[in-house]
């Protein structure tokens, strides 16, 4: 069996790109050393690993590690060693659950992400709808990647969100300009897009069930226009939820929309008084230039 496909049989397909794309830095890494990655000891990973970390954000560190420990995973499946060198490496550092106030985006923003052009146009009402998704209903990728058609109800005008490991099920309205969208991708486009028989819902250019990895792409090509921000479907979602607790809605409700297990998480998001705050230390501020004479 090869590696890839050990990774496709024990994760989504998302995640095992994600891992197998981690492991061919790691295997080009340490062959441009003279080192072979099978017979890897532990303080060779760690090399590795500490010089991953004055390059990458420790997000991206991580999930090299667990793309490195599948990798040894598979090598002891497989009976090629006995032994895993990276069993004990752990990184300290957690991902950072905290929400910046600087990277998020007013309503308005996000709706300026739907006016854009497309490449290729059978991607145009995919892409436009991948788009709404996030800024409207503030799906997660890994929502996004688990959608079917069977998910969506044009005549009840909603759409069904399955539960995750973070999330709970729940269904969302759609809004009349996603509606038309879907009715043209479903009619249309999907069928020309889809080469392999799939009841997922959104369809990449080369005619499989999208991954996370395209539509982190599909976002990137955004980010110029808010350079001094991370703009990211995270970002996205947190902006939307942060916006609707700003707006005065009530706090169960949104916890629900988004999805929410507990209602503390969505307690992260209300911004309460930081704006006022913000204010007040922009026009006080001693630091402050003064304003120009008349």
């Amino acid at each position: 069996m090869e590696f890839k496909d050990y990774l496709k049989r024990h994760h989504k397909q998302g995640t095992a790109a994600r891992y197998e794309r981690e492991v061919k830095i790691f295997l080009f890494s340490l062959e441009g050393k003279g080192i072979d990655p099978k017979l890897a000891n532990y303080g060779q990973v760690m090399v590795y690993i500490v010089e991953q970390r004055k390059l990458r954000s420790a997000e991206s560190v991580r999930c090299g590690l667990y793309g490195i420990k599948r990798y040894y995973d598979y090598l002891i499946a497989e009976e090629i060693r006995e032994d895993h060198p990276a069993k004990t490496i752990y990184l300290k550092d957690g991902a950072s659950n905290d929400i910046q106030l600087q990277d998020l985006f007013s309503s308005a923003e996000l709706e300026s992400l739907l006016d854009r052009e497309d490449r290729y146009l059978v991607l145009r009402n995919r892409n436009q709808l991948i788009l709404s998704l996030l800024i409207y209903q503030a799906l997660t990728s890994g929502e996004l990647c688990q959608l079917k058609v069977s998910d969506i109800d044009l005549l009840a005008e909603s759409i069904y969100i399955k539960g995750g490991y973070r999330t709970k099920a729940r269904t969302l309205r759609l809004k009349p300009k996603q509606l038309a969208t879907l009715a043209k991708y479903l009619a249309e486009d999907r069928p020309n897009l889809l080469k392999q028989e799939t009841d997922n819902l959104l369809i990449g250019k080369l005619g499989n069930a999208e991954t996370g990895e395209g539509i982190g792409y599909l976002v990137e090509t955004l980010r110029d226009r808010f350079e001094s921000r991370k703009l990211n479907p995270r970002t996205i979602r947190q902006s939307v939820i942060a916006n609707l607790l700003k707006d005065g809605n009530d706090l169960r409700l949104i916890q629900a929309f988004a999805g929410h297990k507990y209602p503390s998480t969505t307690e992260r998001y209300r911004q309460t008084g930081i704006e006022q705050l913000q204010q007040a230390i922009e026009k006080h501020h001693p630091l402050r230039p003064p304003p120009p004479k008349a």
